[in-house]
């Protein structure tokens, strides 16, 4: 079951909601990027890609060019000067081409797994901490059993620039609250950076993890539905650069250029899921434990 110490423990959940958003809108504004290709493929070029060891570029090129399934793992990331961070929020997106579906499974960020590289057992966000964004990505494939295709880290920033730079956004809120700096009334409820910020983060309400993770939703259809109307007309070049300077990623622009040709339709049928557990304390520490039969279900659903 969820206990307080879960919803204290994985307070930082919120800085999840860029991931989606910013790739999400890559794929929605496809037809316009290529009036600003050239500014495009200098952002992902220089900027933003990050190749690592762990993916065999090669080979996810060809499943990518022979639209294949592929998985990316989106990690958010609260980085600061000096510090390489940990990914606070982790989650697979799944693009299936062949049934117009995208999918996105969250895994808790203190999911208690094998650090692979590091031969012991601890939460499943240290592994970003330990060994960047090739050690995260080793420890999700041996934790689900799966090929991770590409890696997508943001640091949260991202968020607040990206609703700032859409102008606002508005979404439908079903209960009254205050954070003591913001008033978000019952339904609908108009927000810039800041106040998105707020919303998203607020963790002292009744529903715990599970509003705080539909707030997220939420927020991300509302930035989806905004951003790609804005980013068609006027501000694709406003939203690169915000991508540029908030993620780095294993794509690069050849990649990119592949799944606006033939992942676009996957945004169509976006599904979620949250990885169920429970937590528990070991010698002290705390952990979410997801069960095999979970992991199995997960694993499942990422391969039908």
């Amino acid at each position: 079951m969820e206990t307080r110490s879960n919803r204290r423990k994985s307070k930082k959940w919120w800085i999840l909601t860029p991931l989606i958003i910013l790739f999400v809108i890559i794929l929605a504004v496809g037809g316009y990027v290529w009036s600003i290709v050239n500014n495009v493929e200098d952002t992902f070029n220089t900027k933003m890609h990050d190749p690592i060891e762990s993916i065999d570029m090669e080979k996810v090129k060809q499943k990518t060019e022979d639209t294949e399934p592929l998985n990316i793992l989106l990690l958010g990331v609260d980085q600061r000067e000096n510090d390489p961070g940990r990914s606070d929020a982790l989650m697979v997106l799944t693009l299936k081409p062949e049934k117009d579906e995208m999918q996105l499974i969250s895994i808790p960020r203190d999911t208690r797994t094998l650090i692979v590289g590091r031969g012991n057992e601890d939460k499943i966000n240290h592994a970003y901490a330990f060994g960047g964004a090739d050690m995260a990505v080793q420890t999700v494939q041996n934790f689900l059993d799966i090929e991770i295709d590409y890696f997508v880290r943001i640091n949260m920033e991202g968020l607040k620039e990206l609703v700032d730079e859409v102008g606002t956004i508005t979404v439908d809120n079903e209960i009254e609250w205050s954070d003591n700096k913001y008033q978000f009334k019952e339904g609908p409820v108009e927000m810039d950076g800041e106040k998105t910020l707020a919303y998203v983060r607020m963790r002292k309400l009744p529903s715990g993890d599970f509003g705080r993770t539909d707030r997220q939703r939420k927020v991300i259809q509302a930035i989806i539905d905004e951003g790609a109307s804005v980013a068609n007309v006027t501000k694709v070049n406003e939203l690169i650069d915000i991508m540029g300077n908030n993620m780095s990623t294993s794509l690069d622009f050849d990649a990119v250029k592949s799944l606006l040709n033939s992942y676009t339709e996957t945004r169509k049928n976006v599904t979620s899921y949250r990885m169920k557990g429970s937590g528990k304390t070991i010698e002290g520490i705390y952990y979410y434990i997801v069960p095999d039969e979970e992991i199995t279900k997960v694993r499942d659903m990422i391969n039908s």
